[in-house]
């Protein structure tokens, strides 16, 4: 799945009950985490809901891409983690930091629809991948 498909399904979708089901829906896609990954170095700071990012660096070619696997014990939040990782879970660090996920997800109407709480959340989690990408980008 990509970013234009949820995009495009979430414009099918007018009611927010719907669109909140989609999401959860989202969520349950998600790959398990395992136990281990559940771990303190993977736990996202700022977010009400637990929230883990486990992250893999791979090479391609001279390219390096970030892998990330989430979860959350919250099932809202287990669909945002499954909408960020699907725009940036398997990126370069360059892509990651010219995509600007905090505009998607106001472009999706979260912004009038999720808690302060929830978008503070929201905004560690993008941080989060993005320190990652600044991260990768200086050791490359």
């Amino acid at each position: 799945m990509t970013i234009d498909d949820i995009r495009d399904n979430f414009a099918l979708l007018e009611e927010w009950d719907d669109r909140y089901r989609y999401v959860i829906e989202l969520g349950r896609t998600l790959e398990p985490l395992p136990e281990a990954e559940h771990s303190p170095e993977n736990k996202v700071q700022g977010c009400v809901s637990q929230v883990w990012l486990s992250k893999k660096l791979e090479r391609d070619g001279d390219d390096v891409l970030l892998k990330y696997r989430g979860d959350s014990d919250a099932h809202i939040v287990r669909g945002l983690v499954a909408i960020l990782l699907t725009l940036y879970s398997g990126r370069k660090p360059q892509e990651i930091l010219a995509t600007d996920a905090l505009e998607i997800f106001d472009e999706f109407g979260f912004r009038e629809h999720l808690t302060p709480q929830r978008s503070n959340g929201l905004r560690s989690m993008v941080e989060r991948i993005r320190n990652d990408a600044r991260t990768a980008l200086a050791t490359a």
